[in-house]
């Protein structure tokens, strides 16, 4: 990512204020987050503010649309990663956390699908593993075996 930026960018992360956002600013950019609001009702941070790159990780999957809000976004650059779908598992959900709802767990096929119908082309993308080394049985086994997470820079053509 940071080959791509140039310093200072105008970020904004999808999502409440996180490590990664302090990063960013450390590296010179000024970062904006969006404040939990729920993307699928108010989009309003996505089409008000004013920035030069959007960033959002592990985020689409907790909308039901992730189409609108694609297309709402007011800048042509941005990174986006999503978990995949893995054969073995079902998608997460959480019974208690209303926010914490995996609504999509993507492939990857499907994913640069979703991109392409909302206006942007894919520039680089890559795939990584689930890496937890204190985890063990046939699960974790699979799991250090098979990709779970996608992620993709972008680029609007429309």
């Amino acid at each position: 990512m940071q080959e791509s930026l140039t310093t200072p960018s105008h970020i904004l992360d999808m999502g409440i204020d996180n490590p990664f956002s302090e990063i960013l600013r450390e590296k010179g950019h000024e970062v904006l987050n969006t404040k939990g609001e729920d993307l699928d009702v108010d989009q309003s941070s996505l089409k008000e503010q004013s920035y030069d790159v959007l960033t959002g990780f592990e985020i689409l999957e907790h909308v039901l649309n992730p189409l609108t809000i694609l297309k709402a976004v007011k800048c042509d650059h941005m990174f986006l990663s999503v978990p995949l779908k893995i054969w073995f598992d079902n998608a997460y959900r959480s019974k208690t956390d209303l926010w914490d709802r995996h609504y999509h767990e993507f492939e990857d096929w499907q994913f640069d699908w979703l991109l392409e119908k909302a206006g942007w082309k894919i520039i680089r993308k890559e795939k990584w593993n689930s890496l937890d080394p204190l985890k063990l049985g046939f699960r974790p086994i699979l799991r250090k075996m098979t990709p779970r997470y996608y992620i993709v820079e972008a680029r609007r053509v429309s």
